[in-house]
């Protein structure tokens, strides 16, 4: 959902429709993002996996024209939204410590991407993603087609009678400048309750559960299902060329990036 959010800032919309990556190939596109992103949780900066998987980031990312206040509300995405969402839903709120740690990992991440003016701090996060969302948040048309098929690849996880009634239980989870952003109608207030209230009972059957007692990766979830055989990750993402859609076509000697 924190990724999702940023799609609502038309010049992101826009461009991740431009590259047909999220609509044409959603669920590549979903796999790859998340083992990307997970490698770097699961062996460390400075491992080699790690260090791969920054690189492959940064190369796909450079093949655009991104701006960098963009790159820095994505990055702010991941540190605020995951914590608003578990202290609305989860079995517990998050500690400070943990709160302080993620802001720490994520600024780092932002730095090996070559970021600047990373907020330093929880609350210069938040500043900044709030107040990014209130200047930029709008309507554009290849960002709705976005989190259409977004939608759809989240509900095609489950059994297919289930799709209506997923995308309006997804959409009861959305605030209203989101809602407002893609234009889509609000859900009712009984719809909401339902959906919240059923999220906020399942963190307090959770509570209940032992402690897990090793961790789970993200390549061990379900929804991912591109790499039933393995896969490499120098070999994950995009290779856009000059002259596709969303990518610039560079001058000979013009460099695209470390």
């Amino acid at each position: 959902m924190a990724l999702y959010r940023t799609y609502a800032v038309p010049s992101i919309g826009r461009l991740l429709a431009e590259t047909a990556e999220l609509t044409d190939r959603s669920q590549k596109r979903y796999d790859d993002t998340s083992l990307l992103l997970d490698a770097v949780v699961e062996h460390g900066f400075d491992s080699e996996q790690g260090r791969t998987a920054v690189r492959r980031i940064n190369r796909m990312h450079r093949s655009y024209d991104i701006s960098n206040d963009d790159m820095r509300y994505v990055l702010c995405t991941f540190v605020v939204m995951p914590k608003r969402w578990i202290d609305a839903y989860g079995w517990r709120r998050l500690s400070r410590h943990e709160i302080v740690a993620c802001s720490a990992y994520y600024r780092t991440l932002g730095q090996r991407m070559g970021i600047k003016g990373i907020p330093g701090t929880y609350e210069e996060f938040e500043a900044c993603l709030d107040a990014y969302e209130e200047a930029h948040f709008g309507w554009d048309e290849g960002a709705r087609r976005v989190s259409d098929a977004t939608l759809d690849l989240m509900a095609s996880w489950y059994p297919r009678l289930l799709a209506p009634l997923l995308r309006r239980a997804t959409l009861a989870l959305l605030d209203a400048p989101l809602l407002e952003a893609f234009r889509y109608p609000a859900p009712g207030t009984v719809t909401r309750a339902l959906v919240r209230g059923a999220l906020r009972a399942r963190g307090r059957a959770v509570r209940l559960f032992p402690p897990r007692r090793a961790p789970h990766h993200a390549r061990q979830n379900r929804e991912i299902k591109g790499y039933p055989n393995g896969y490499r990750l120098e070999e994950l993402g995009t290779r856009p060329t000059p002259g596709t859609a969303g990518c610039p076509v560079r001058r000979p000697g013009e460099s695209a990036g470390q």
